[in-house]
């Protein structure tokens, strides 16, 4: 699995579709719900319906890896890189202006 930044990924379990925004720095495999994702245009088969949400418009991160992904579609299933959940990228605080 090549995530390169920009790549399209798709859940094989779910609506789930992702944007990688930072490729990791070792390979891995790029999950939701436990199945691997599919490359944009890949058909997907039936399955039962996945435990835990990823939610639309946010950023997903694995700190050991370093990758970063832009969820583009949320619906249901965990978002996970190697086994390791992704979890929700906090957003940067801006200094004050007083």
């Amino acid at each position: 699995m090549e995530l390169k930044p920009g790549s399209r990924w798709r859940s094989a379990v779910s609506d789930v579709e992702v944007v990688v925004v930072r490729p990791p720095s070792v390979a891995g495999v790029l999950a939701c719900a436990g199945a691997p994702m599919l490359t944009q245009g890949t058909p997907r088969g039936e399955a039962a319906a996945p435990a835990g949400v990823s939610l639309i418009g946010k950023r997903y991160e694995d700190g050991a890896s370093g990758l970063e992904a832009l969820c583009a579609k949320g619906g249901a299933g965990e978002l996970s890189f190697d086994g390791r959940p992704l979890t929700i990228k906090e957003a940067r605080k801006l200094p004050s202006s007083d």
